[in-house]
């Protein structure tokens, strides 16, 4: 196994401890499939502003609140998060499937024509669309982007945010999309 002297403070397993062989990146992706997550559309920018769907995504600390994303380094999203310097994270109701697959599809717009039909409105500090309908938002400064391999993780100060108050979810598992209604539960 190759050393990585890129990460700081490098950590040392305790004695007994297997080191995991290469894995295959797509037993990997449908391993972790199998872990159901919320469902987020991130993002980006005022005046050109970028999306994507998003489902890693957690909180990191409450003092300072601060929240995480990876975002794939091929993503038009990843250069707008930082040249502007932040983003938005707006949490999927169960209604917001349609919204979910038009953010993670390939074949959406990636100019100025992105957002048309998407019910959005600038967030009050850095500009980055926070959509209608959603769960929960949160606006937040880049605060430092961190190697993830293909993707960066983003970690963010969270500015501003808010609630909705309903209680149904849009889940990711397994590739799909469920709503999750809480009334039924």
């Amino acid at each position: 196994m190759a050393q990585r002297t890129d990460l700081t403070p490098r950590i040392t397993l305790p004695p007994g401890v297997p080191v995991v062989p290469a894995v295959d990146g797509k037993e990997l992706r449908d391993v972790m499939g199998m872990f159901a997550t919320g469902v987020t559309v991130v993002t980006a920018g005022r005046d050109n502003p970028h999306g994507m769907t998003a489902n890693a995504f957690t909180s990191v600390s409450l003092e300072p609140p601060m929240v995480l994303v990876c975002v794939v380094r091929t993503a038009v999203l990843h250069q707008t998060v930082i040249d502007s310097g932040g983003f938005a994270i707006s949490v999927m109701s169960a209604r917001q499937g349609h919204v979910a697959k038009y953010f993670a599809s390939r074949s959406r717009p990636r100019d100025e024509t992105e957002f048309n039909g998407v019910d959005w409105a600038p967030g009050p500090h850095t500009g980055a669309p926070v959509l209608g309908g959603n769960l929960a938002w949160l606006e937040c400064e880049l605060t430092a982007v961190y190697d993830g391999g293909d993707h960066s993780i983003f970690l963010g100060t969270v500015l501003d945010l808010g609630r909705s108050g309903g209680e149904d979810a849009l889940l990711f598992l397994g590739g799909s999309f469920y709503e999750f209604d809480a009334d039924k539960q």
